[in-house]
């Protein structure tokens, strides 16, 4: 009976009239535990619960482990032949969707950077409305950006300057996204061996701005004052930069992968939504931190 419904479902995927449905999967339901010991330990560990930080990593233990298998199941799916047009159709549909709430993610972001910067501060400083504020509350305070607002909150604290270590970072981001789409035409144009290396140079680059990111954040802790408690100021810096270096992150285990299944050949020159979509994601994130770059470093 399993193998006659192994036959039905290959022969479905290979129906362009017959949308492809897996089986029930049990992965989402194990994603979603292992997401809340991850979040569970983090939490625990902010507030220094002694089982805070073991527990943060064995959930990001699980969550790692399950991510491996799930992928695993969907890279079967597809070079068993499961998907057609219409699949490959939703596929696309899905990832510009993902992309589009990524967008929002740091519109948020970028909006309380700009009203504390266009607001909160004039109000505090005692311009326009805010005069009242500024002479009951903080008087004598100063309105200036970079701030960490009333009471220096965290203490005083130094910037990063922009033509250091971020603009090399940027230039690295900026060439990677060179890198990927090479090794996309290389693809379309069958030439295995540039096609591996220009991705694994993506791959490479994409290590290597992690790499000074953690250098910047270690300098602005101990050199700077810099850190998530400088008030206004440091937390959206930190959140700002913090979430975009986990979407390199991501974006750097997602090329690997694709990589690793460039080099088994299971992409043709017409075939190929997997390599696309990871494509898409790095160009996203190329084009945040050129937002990053301008608005939290250079203005």
């Amino acid at each position: 009976m399993a193998q006659a419904h192994a036959d039905t479902t290959a022969h479905h995927g290979s129906d362009p009239n017959v949308y492809f449905v897996p089986h029930q999967s049990k992965w989402p339901l194990f994603a979603s535990v292992a997401l809340f010991v991850t979040m569970l330990g983090l939490a625990s560990w902010f507030n220094e619960i002694s089982w805070g930080k073991a527990t943060f990593f064995v959930g990001i233990a699980g969550l790692a482990a399950i991510l491996f298998k799930w992928f695993a199941d969907v890279i079967l799916e597809s070079v068993s032949g499961y998907y057609n047009r219409q699949v490959d159709v939703s596929f696309r549909m899905g990832m510009v969707w993902f992309i589009f709430s990524e967008v929002m993610f740091f519109a948020a972001f970028f909006g309380a950077l700009f009203y504390a910067r266009q607001f909160a501060l004039p109000w505090l400083g005692g311009s326009g409305d805010g005069v009242a504020t500024n002479y009951l509350l903080w008087e004598g305070f100063s309105a200036a950006w970079p701030s960490s607002g009333p009471g220096s909150v965290g203490g005083n604290f130094q910037t990063i300057p922009a033509w250091g270590l971020p603009l090399l970072n940027t230039l690295i981001l900026l060439t990677s996204g060179v890198t990927v789409t090479i090794a996309h035409h290389a693809l379309k144009a069958g030439q295995r061996t540039k096609l591996l290396v220009s991705l694994g140079l993506t791959v490479l680059l994409g290590c290597v701005f992690l790499f000074f990111q953690v250098e910047e954040y270690i300098h602005a802790y101990r050199d700077l004052n810099l850190t998530l408690g400088s008030g206004i100021y440091g937390s959206t810096f930190f959140m700002l930069t913090g979430f975009h270096g986990a979407h390199v992150t991501l974006g750097t285990i997602m090329l690997a992968i694709i990589w690793l299944r460039c080099a088994k050949g299971h992409f043709t020159k017409e075939n190929h939504f997997a390599f696309e979509a990871v494509a898409w994601y790095w160009h996203f994130v190329d084009v945040v931190w050129l937002g990053l770059f301008l608005f939290v470093y250079v203005l």
